[in-house]
């Protein structure tokens, strides 16, 4: 399977590793293209792949092609390749705010094969977190294609288009809420008298883990919440502090924020 990329960057080179990392592909059934010498230069040295500065070369060398572009751009890339694509080629945009809809009327005829998908940075250390959604040319066959790839880097599901803003809300933006709390649960602990680089230790560890209890326990936040405060204890006393200072709302009104955001991109 001859796998393309429009678009060099940090998200596309998660995606190139994960797939080589866990040995979906070789080499050299990978193209990229890019107008950056510097990107074209960095995914040639590091991954081993064929570069290209020709869009076009690499959307007709691709039986599926990722498009990993910035959204203002996107109406140039769809233009410079819509004579090239094949027509049996799955197109996997990872545009941010770029409907099913805009990618048909770019490409400038009915028919094409596209997906859509919506993936985060953790994808670089291959823990990314995606949603993804279908336009009805896909056959089931393909969308599982095309997940199994996106799976290379972590977790991918498909959710209907009209969650995809919610999407964005809830993954893909949500790894900088997260940042600023670990930054803000470090700070804490340095007023504490923990030394920085040791307070980052812990709190990116504590996240991690409670992360993870989540994802395998399978049980309700809240329930996992309950377990660790005890009658009269410290965290009950902290979890106070935090709901006085309206701390699930700040969160939903960022997500909330952050969705209606990307419905006006």
């Amino acid at each position: 399977m001859r796998i393309g990329f429009i678009g060099l960057g940090n998200m596309a080179s998660a995606i190139i590793g994960g797939l080589l990392g866990k040995e979906m592909v070789e080499a050299s059934e990978l193209m990229g293209s890019d107008v950056s010498d510097v990107m074209r230069d960095r995914a040639a040295q590091k991954f081993g792949m064929a570069v290209t500065s020709d869009n076009a070369e690499a959307a007709a060398w691709a039986d599926v092609l990722f498009l990993a572009v910035k959204p203002i751009f996107l109406g140039e890339v769809l233009e410079g390749i819509r004579d090239a694509v094949r027509e049996d080629t799955i197109i996997v945009s990872i545009v941010a705010g770029r409907t099913l809809q805009n990618l048909r009327d770019g490409l400038g005829r009915q028919g094409h094969k596209i997906v859509r998908c919506m993936p985060n940075t953790p994808a670089l250390v291959l823990e990314g977190c995606t949603g993804v959604c279908a336009d009805d040319t896909v056959s089931a066959e393909e969308l599982e294609r095309v997940l199994t790839l996106l799976g290379s880097f972590g977790k991918a599901s498909v959710v209907p288009e009209r969650l995809m803003d919610a999407v964005v809300g809830v993954s893909g933006s949500s790894p900088a809420y997260v940042f600023l709390f670990i930054e803000a649960l470090a700070d804490g602990a340095v007023l504490a008298g923990m030394p920085r680089a040791q307070a980052y230790e812990f709190a990116a560890q504590s996240v991690l883990g409670s992360a993870k209890l989540v994802l395998e326990t399978g049980k309700h936040p809240g329930e996992l919440k309950d377990m660790v405060c005890s009658p009269g204890g410290t965290t009950m006393e902290a979890v106070k502090v935090l709901e006085e200072k309206g701390f699930r709302a700040a969160v939903m009104d960022a997500v909330e924020a952050c969705v209606n955001k990307s419905k006006n991109l």
